[in-house]
């Protein structure tokens, strides 16, 4: 388990890092991801291995239902990997989005739900649109009799999931069938989002939810995937500009280069503290923090990678539009950055215009 008073990465943070990132890169280069997108982007034989032979699945169940009872910082650590891969696997929206509305219910009967999940027999995920801000979380589904009616757009996870867990006035209801789920253009081609819609469709209540939490939770280490998409478009230019020759010498030695790195280095410095303190504090500051920050950063590394590859990141067949797409996607996923700043402002008592 992670020292929640330091930002530093635990020895077994960092094991865990090391067999993800040794799969990924087995299994899930990006030129791999790249060919996928164009047919099913999810890989879910990936996804069989990391939560069956890594564990991946369960890092946020408790011991009791099968999981790793791990932290938030060890799920962090697993979506930094999963962040630099854009590796099209479920993890964030089951594992994560959907086990943490899961957790209160354990006791309940959620608990054998849980234990599927934590097993990789199962992935389920959130019924809420994935720009969903963990400051509006309204919802538009109703329940009657115990049967749910209404249409959510842009539910990420939700046509590879088992289970469709739709939060109602408070409470959690699970759906395994009966709900039409269809896919709808995404410009993140490596997490498909989908409209879901309910008609008088049967559901089980499997306990309260608080959805404002979820939400929060899920922004909160959204921003270490965000970090890991920063951190390969940093990697991946710096070894370009000092193969690119240009004038007969590098490019990377040419100053104007040399400052936008230098620049960008700094900007993914300050995304690890901000990725790290969200995933180790998870206060509404910290996440507000995080967010305001990584999300831009990401878009920023993303931008610079593509620039500085000149023609060929201008191509389809280089992946760095994987990152690209992925960051500004994920910019306005679980509130935009202003949403983020807004809260931050009040949650420190700033005082905003009158």
């Amino acid at each position: 388990m992670s020292d929640p008073m330091t930002l530093l990465y635990s020895e077994v943070e960092e094991e865990l890092r090391a067999a993800v990132r040794g799969l990924l890169a087995d299994r899930c280069p990006p030129a791999a991801v790249l060919k996928r997108i164009e047919s099913e982007p999810y890989d879910l034989d990936l996804w069989k291995t990391l939560a069956g032979e890594i564990g991946v699945a369960g890092l946020l169940i408790p011991e009791q239902y099968g999981g790793a009872g791990a932290s938030a910082s060890e799920a962090a650590v697993v979506l930094e990997e999963l962040g630099r891969g854009v590796a099209p696997v479920p993890f964030f929206t089951s594992s994560v989005l959907a086990t943490r509305a899961l957790l209160p219910t354990g006791q309940g009967s959620g608990g054998a739900l849980l234990a599927e999940l934590a097993e990789g027999r199962k992935t389920a995920a959130l019924v809420v649109p994935f720009a969903a801000s963990p400051y509006r979380p309204g919802a538009s589904v109703r329940i009657e009799d115990g049967r749910l009616t209404g249409t959510v757009a842009g539910v990420a996870g939700a046509d590879v999931a088992d289970v469709l867990l739709v939060p109602v006035e408070g409470r959690l209801h699970a759906v395994e069938e009966g709900a039409v789920v269809r896919v709808v253009p995404s410009l993140d081609q490596t997490r498909p989002v989908a409209t879901v819609t309910f008609d008088g469709t049967e559901a089980r209540d499997v306990g309260e939810c608080d959805l404002a939490d979820v939400l929060r939770f899920g922004a909160g280490l959204l921003a270490s995937e965000q970090l890991g998409v920063a951190e390969w478009c940093l990697d991946t230019t710096l070894a370009y500009v000092r193969e690119r020759h240009q004038f007969a010498r590098p490019i990377g030695s040419f100053q104007s280069i040399k400052h936008r790195l230098a620049d960008l280095w700094l900007d993914v410095v300050r995304a690890r503290a901000a990725a790290r303190s969200a995933a180790t504090d998870g206060s509404g500051v910290a996440v507000a923090v995080a967010q305001s920050w990584n999300a831009g950063v990401a878009v920023h590394a993303a931008e610079e990678a593509l620039q500085l590859h000149g023609g060929i990141g201008m191509t389809w067949e280089h992946p760095v539009h994987l990152y690209l797409k992925r960051a500004k996607a994920s910019e306005i996923a679980l509130g935009t950055p202003g949403d983020h700043r807004a809260a931050l402002a009040s949650l420190i008592d700033v005082p905003g215009p009158e």
